[in-house]
């Protein structure tokens, strides 16, 4: 069965799917910076913070591992305005990607805590650092080398994911290839170029991940 591909039919809405790259790179670079900064805390908390902190971050952490995004982001934007508590959607979408990111980041930053020699720990004891000072001058920066490969592939992952918030109207790539399909009925040719576009956004930011694990570990980048 022959198929004749016509992406003119897309061309008129290249400035939708314009604004969807540029929702779609907005929701991960705030979303990725403020769960890897929650999966810090998350991970001080669960590792090196007071006992009676931990229950609850342990909490947190399960029931987002083991929940889909879809229904939390559906609690989020749908279930809190009956508290009182109402999002856009553009909020409610970042702030499910960031207890989802820091929910992952918070096991991955934890174990390469726990990977820490604990003669780091007595060399921050022995200079009268508390418990908070040695996390932050001794330990959080190794801890981040070891395991930024896998951290940087986990903020990737949260990039394909808020795919899904095209649900709650997010106008994001995948919102813009959606309304294309339902417009020129080009379902193939539509899906074809979204996945190209979630492609190249994913390469681009595993490079960018790279450069940045550079700039922040120059010791790293001496040893090879």
């Amino acid at each position: 069965m022959a198929y004749n591909f016509d992406y003119g039919a897309i061309v008129p809405y290249t400035p939708l799917i314009a604004k969807g790259v540029g929702i779609t790179v907005e929701l991960t670079v705030v979303g990725g910076v403020l769960g890897v900064l929650f999966g810090i805390v998350c991970a001080w908390a669960r590792s090196l913070g007071p006992k009676w902190l931990r229950p609850p971050v342990v909490l947190y952490v399960e029931l987002i591992r083991n929940t889909p995004f879809l229904i939390q982001l559906f609690f989020i934007f749908f279930g809190l305005p009956s508290l009182g508590v109402s999002l856009t959607e553009m909020q409610a979408a970042i702030f499910a990607m960031v207890i989802n990111l820091g929910a992952y980041g918070c096991e991955i930053i934890r174990a390469g805590i726990e990977a820490t020699p604990r003669g780091q720990f007595e060399a921050g004891a022995s200079l009268a650092m508390t418990r908070i000072q040695t996390f932050r001058h001794v330990v959080l920066v190794p801890a981040l080398q070891r395991i930024w490969p896998a951290l940087s592939s986990q903020i990737v992952i949260v990039m394909f994911g808020s795919a899904v918030c095209s649900q709650i109207a997010v106008e994001d790539i995948t919102f813009a290839a959606q309304f294309i399909q339902s417009r020129t009925f080009r379902a193939f040719e539509v899906y074809i170029l979204a996945t190209i576009l979630y492609l190249v956004l994913a390469l681009v930011l595993r490079q960018v991940m790279r450069a940045l694990g550079t700039l922040l570990f120059p010791r790293r980048r001496a040893a090879r």
